[in-house]
């Protein structure tokens, strides 16, 4: 779009910056070798990079309190040694292979003499399973998370475990580190006779993250729910949250809570834990598990690969929802799993059950004190309803046709006896393709509230999508962005967010939540990258991707302003690049690849006859010459590449033959190979050999551009081509066209949105800048009566500026700017996100 108030050599030197400059994997225009500096401008005035037109007289669509929240789920150690406060691991002796193949009952434990997990009829309770056997004169220790258990100097923390002896004796407790006593020790008395709870107190007399709790006996002795607790929680409630992590939660001011899962909610047994079961571990996230007092409630293996206890449960999640005046939205399962597994289960009876499990949800959250699950809740401290007014059923199933037949269930038997609910759907995985289609098209036939959409994609992906939700339809299930991110914690990576932001905004009638994910990451125990919030047992940081979401969750409004703004020329080169073959835990066998121009002049051809010495390998896995053919045997590496040509070539045909030997998947071929981080690939018979997509990488995080079900036979040779015209691909399997697309849609750097908050009388402008140059912008309030001075929050640090413990270069600067009118200037720095509070008279 072109600028009509450019009218200096400066208009050309934006040109070179092109859309997205440093996002962009595309070639753009070069600047000018001299580029003119704002000094050299006679008439600086007059000279502006963009147009922003405000109408405030119209009106845009009105935006929820309950617009932005967040989503926990227990990954990264999330809860168990995370936002749980609990400091001992491993506190009931539970831990087994079922959670991590590495686990033990005494993980995070040391002995010192004579302790054996015992799992026989002396447990303390039918769901807790095992229990320790303590004998006389012996010890244990427990390592805590991270580094240690972490104590401060002067604070108080409370110690607790049940216990049973056959005689009196006593326990004797004590906090250490390798430097000495943390903590004066402690003896506990126990009693004769059955399990009983014990407690004692402890006040640390120096500061150390390395503690180690240590119980030690003098006679014979079974102990379980062995506990330490910070006495200093969020708000401070027993079994209480870390303070720090809850706080940062709580600065948010998030309008929802979405928890537990994720795929914590779809994956594994959807069995209970009972004898009936045969007390299954692998199970879905199911809510009767975790509410009750602490020391009854179920066990359970993560998904992500480790145990989580449910200290921290649906009361915990409710109580901290209301704490931090957010809606609660909980998760349930839908009998369809998903996270890899792909399973329906055909159980009337068992798809019956988790239906009424869910109605009693509901009524632990809302339901009087007689009914039997508000009596629950009331027990457990809390006699006043949680107003519970959203539930989502399911998460990210893949077989959407089997999960909307179960979800209808839900949905009838939830609207027969609550009617208020708003029941919210899902459309899978991913942000397009045949399962998104699908699962939308049964949403909007049987008009559903609101689909829950989730998508991880690359940061120009966001800069070229952020019109995606203008052509929604207004009379459709309203949308829930529950996941998103764009790949990375780098600056670069909350600046697409926040261009993305600013189009969630601008469809405020259509997307009704969004919330980014994951939340916590503990830096020890890392499965998902990136992550809001980072953490260790003494420490915690704000994400560049933390303050996006914070600027924009405490700064939104009550209604869109209708605004319009010019764009960034951009001239895209065609596709160029080298070309790559890759696999991704398969073993396949490559031959006859060609690549030839648009001339039909050969640019590479390789039977393999005499080796591989023109292919590069950068990825990981096994490459090496069989029968002629380039074979890749590792049926475990996830990504192979190997590359040959000139990353210069465009305008070409690739052809390859290709034959799957063994493994879950099949082929990976690559065109437009820039780097490691910045390539396309045609993954046929990707995602468990279920669909064949085109996915494009742009600095390591990819998007997916097309995709259809599809699926590699082994042992069959393929003929695969690939067509590259300027920007338009074109891919053929076997003779047949299979698809084709065009990747000229720009990654626009410069988005805005202006709101209204009604609170206030304040307009807010809010721009994003994410290109390497100032934005000298003219704004224009459309006669709006408004005071000189404005509130500036400003958010700007270099691309790859990322957060850590030591060291903040993404931070929020406030300031005042008194140069407002209803029409004036204002230069947005570059590589930032800017907004304005303008006061309207």
């Amino acid at each position: 779009m072109s600028h009509s108030t450019r009218r200096t050599p400066r208009t050309r030197l934006r040109l070179g910056l092109g859309a997205g400059a440093f996002l962009l994997a595309a070639a753009l225009v070069p600047a000018p070798a001299h580029a003119v500096d704002r000094a050299d401008v006679t008439d600086a005035a007059d000279v502006t990079d963009y147009a922003i037109t405000v109408d405030p007289a119209a009106k845009g669509a009105k935006i929820d309190d309950t617009m932005y929240g967040v989503f926990f789920e227990d990954i990264n150690r999330a809860a168990d040694g995370g936002l749980y406060a609990e400091l001992v691991q491993n506190r009931s002796f539970e831990y087994s292979t079922d959670d991590n193949t590495s686990y033990t009952p005494l993980t995070a434990w040391t002995v010192e003499g004579t302790a054996r997990v015992v799992d026989d009829d002396g447990r303390l309770n039918a769901r807790n399973r095992n229990y320790l056997s303590l004998s006389a004169g012996s010890a244990v220790t427990n390592a805590g998370y991270n580094t240690g258990i972490r104590v401060e100097k002067g604070k108080a923390y409370d110690f607790s475990v049940w216990a049973r002896a056959e005689s009196g004796t006593s326990l004797t407790v004590s906090l250490q580190d390798a430097d000495g006593t943390l903590a004066a020790a402690r003896r506990v008395a126990v009693r004769k006779g059955g399990w009983a709870q014990y407690k004692a107190a402890f006040t640390a007399t120096r500061t150390s993250s390395n503690g180690r709790l240590t119980v030690a006996t003098s006679a014979a002795t079974a102990l379980d729910m062995v506990s330490l607790f910070p006495r200093d929680t969020y708000r401070h409630e027993p079994n209480g949250l870390r303070k720090d992590l809850a706080e940062k939660i709580a600065a948010l001011h998030p309008g929802f809570v979405r928890f537990p899962g994720g795929c914590l909610v779809n994956t594994g047994s959807m069995e209970d834990y009972s004898a009936a079961s045969g007390y299954q571990r692998k199970r879905s996230y199911q809510w009767k598990d975790t509410v009750g007092p602490v020391e009854t409630r179920a066990t359970n293996a993560n998904f992500w690969g480790y145990n989580q206890s449910y200290g921290l449960g649906y009361y915990e999640y409710f109580r901290f929802a209301e704490d931090v005046g957010a809606m609660p939205l909980p998760v349930v399962p839908a009998l369809v799993t998903g996270c890899g597994q792909n399973q329906a289960v055909d159980d009337d009876a068992l798809l019956k059950r988790h239906i009424q499990d869910t109605l009693d949800l509901i009524e632990f959250a809302n339901g009087p004190v007689t009914s039997k699950w508000g009596r629950l809740r009331a027990r457990m401290g809390h006699p006043k309803p949680f107003h519970l007014t959203h539930i989502e059923v399911g998460n990210e199933e893949n077989l959407p046709e089997e999960f909307f037949a179960r979800f209808q269930q839900f949905r009838t038997a939830i609207d027969a006896k609550y009617p208020y609910m708003t029941v919210i759907s899902n459309a899978g995985p991913d942000d397009s393709g045949s399962t998104f289609d699908t699962a939308w098209r049964l949403s909007k036939d049987a008009k559903v509230d609101m689909v829950d959409e989730h998508y991880y994609n690359s940061p120009q992906w966001f800069l070229q999508n952020n019109d995606r939700y203008d052509s929604y339809d207004r009379g459709g299930p309203k949308v829930f962005l529950g996941e998103y991110a764009s790949g990375g914690n780098a600056f670069k990576n909350g600046l697409a967010e926040a261009a993305y932001m600013t189009g969630l905004e601008r469809n405020a009638d259509v997307v009704k939540l969004a919330s980014y994910a994951p939340l916590f990451a503990n830096e020890d125990y890392v499965q998902w990258r990136p992550d809001m919030v980072w953490f260790n047992n003494h420490a915690s940081w704000e994400s560049a991707d933390y303050e996006v979401q914070k600027l924009f969750m405490t700064n939104v409004g009550d209604r869109v302003v209708p605004s319009t703004a010019t764009g960034t020329p951009s001239l895209l080169a065609p596709i160029s690049g080298a070309v790559g073959l890759s696999t991704w835990a398969t073993s396949a066998a490559y031959d006859d690849v060609k690549v030839t121009d648009a001339d039909g002049n050969t640019l590479l051809s390789d039977d393999f006859s005499g080796g591989a010495a023109q292919w590069t390998h950068t990825g990981g896995g096994s490459w090496s010459i069989q029968d002629g053919q380039y074979v890749q045997t590792d049926t475990a590496a996830e990504n192979t590449m190997v590359s040959a040509g000139d990353p210069s070539w465009h305008d070409y045909d690739l052809h390859v033959k290709a034959t799957k030997q063994s493994g879950k998947e099949g082929f990976l071929i690559a065109f437009g190979v820039k780097d490691t981080g910045n390539y396309y690939w045609w993954n046929i018979g990707g995602w468990n050999n279920t669909q064949t997509a085109v996915e494009q990488a742009v600095d390591g995080g990819k998007s997916t551009l097309i995709a259809k079900a599809g699926s590699v036979e082994t042992g069959r040779a393929y003929d695969i081509d690939v067509k590259v015209r300027g920007r338009q691909v074109t891919l053929y399997l076997d003779g047949q066209e299979w698809g084709s697309f065009t990747d000229d849609k720009p990654a626009e750097p410069f988005r805005q949105v202006v709101t209204r908050d009604a609170r206030t009388g304040d307009l807010i402008v809010k721009v994003v800048n994410a290109q390497s140059s100032a934005a000298r912008t003219a704004i224009d309030l459309g006669g709006a009566k408004v005071a000189p001075k404005a509130r500036v929050t400003t958010l700007a640090a270099a691309p790859d500026a990322v957060n850590t413990e030591t060291s903040t270069p993404v931070a929020p600067v406030t300031s005042t700017f008194s140069g407002v009118a209803d029409r004036f200037t204002y230069t947005f720095p570059a590589n930032s996100v800017t907004f304005l509070r303008i006061k309207e008279k």
